[in-house]
Parts: C-alpha cells; sequence; structure tokens
C-alpha cells in the first residue's frame, strides 16, 4: 500500500486537495490529552450490532452520537442515540467551524479500544448527509493508518497515517468515488478516539 502524502512529494501519491484538507497539529498535545482523557471518562459509549453479509455481527469499536437535538438517528442498520452537545465538543465544532468555514450539526465519536478494533471499507453515502459532504475527522491517542482506495479500482490503496490532535477534512466528490478503512492491526495499539464531524440534514 502506497503512504500517502499532502506536500507533494515525487515518492508518493498526493491525494487531489479537492477532496482532502489536512492539519497534523488541530489540537496542541495539551489540548487533545485534555479532550482524550474527557471523552474517555465521560461518553456513553455503546458496541452496537449491524447487519453485514446477511448476519448480524458485533461493531468492532464503541460509539456515541452527538448532535443539535435529542433523537434516535438511523444510520445504516444501525440506531443511534443523539446525545446533548457538551460544553467541550460544542467548542471543537465552532473552532473548526471558524477555521475552515464549514458548518456541522453533529459528531460521530467511535473508540477503536486496541489494534483488533477497526472500521471495514466504506464510503459514507447516508442521504441525509446530502452531496458531496463535507466531514472533519479529529483523531486522539493512538496513531492508525487511514487507507483510502478507488472504488472502481481496488489496487490504487493509499494510506495516511492520523496522529494524535490530527484534522483531516473530506469533502468534494470522496465520498462518490472512494472508500476509506480503518484496519485491524498486528502491532499492539492503544486506544484510539475518532470524532466525525457531519452536516446532517432532517435531523
Amino acid at each position: 500500500m502506497n503512504q500517502l502524502s499532502l506536500f507533494g512529494s515525487d515518492e508518493f501519491y498526493e491525494f487531489p486537495k479537492d477532496l482532502l484538507e489536512f492539519k497534523e497539529a488541530f489540537l496542541s498535545s495539551e489540548e487533545a490529552d485534555r479532550l482524550q482523557d474527557e471523552l474517555l471518562k465521560n461518553t456513553p459509549w455503546k458496541q452496537r450490532s449491524q447487519k453485514m453479509y446477511d448476519k448480524m455481527v458485533v461493531t468492532p469499536r464503541l460509539t456515541a452520537w452527538y448532535g443539535d437535538v435529542e433523537k434516535s438517528y438511523q444510520a445504516g442498520e444501525n440506531e443511534f442515540d443523539v446525545n446533548q452537545w457538551t460544553p467541550t465538543l460544542l467548542s471543537l465544532k465552532q473552532k473548526i467551524e471558524k477555521t475552515f468555514e464549514y458548518e456541522f450539526n453533529s459528531v460521530l465519536l467511535n473508540l477503536y479500544r486496541d489494534g483488533n478494533d477497526s472500521v471495514a471499507w466504506h464510503r459514507d453515502k447516508e442521504s441525509r448527509y446530502g452531496n458531496r459532504p463535507v466531514i472533519a475527522s479529529v483523531s486522539l491517542g493512538q496513531t492508525r493508518n487511514f487507507d483510502f482506495r478507488k472504488k472502481d479500482h481496488h489496487q490504487s490503496k493509499y494510506s495516511l497515517p492520523l496522529p494524535h490532535g490530527s484534522l483531516l477534512i473530506m469533502k468534494g466528490d470522496l465520498q462518490e468515488n472512494w472508500e476509506h478503512r480503518i484496519a485491524k492491526s498486528t502491532v499492539p495499539m492503544k486506544e484510539r478516539i475518532n470524532l466525525t464531524f457531519r452536516l446532517v440534514r432532517d435531523f
């Protein structure tokens, strides 16, 4: 798998800038440490089941959803209870919106407890995200590789390490033409939290 570069190096694949923005140190180490500690302690994490290949399987990670209103939200086969914004999450949302001039009304939190936790190849194509959705992804804790591949050309695979405090923004036609995942790891891994800010329509 090719290592993804965002800096134009001839040795690496450079991802199209109209599809991806990346800020490696969006949060300082201290800010990221405090946020990770708070989320680990206070988030109502749940493990869910989903249908895959006509079987119900346990999702290999823990999740929680926060948004503008307290409702349940259906995403694929999963139904999420929507928690009200905490002051910390609302402040982080506003910081991203102010910095990049995007708008969000919800955030999905994923907790990868170790290298056995993962998310399979997928595209965020829910109709409630609208066309050409913008998704801002903040990573905390263990650095994990974020893998991309062309929807119709699976041999083309690229990987971007997402370190503690980093921010990755997916936009444009990325969800239409590319799949992404966090793969399981045979190397020992510590906890990682991922926050994906989204604009959900008709919440």
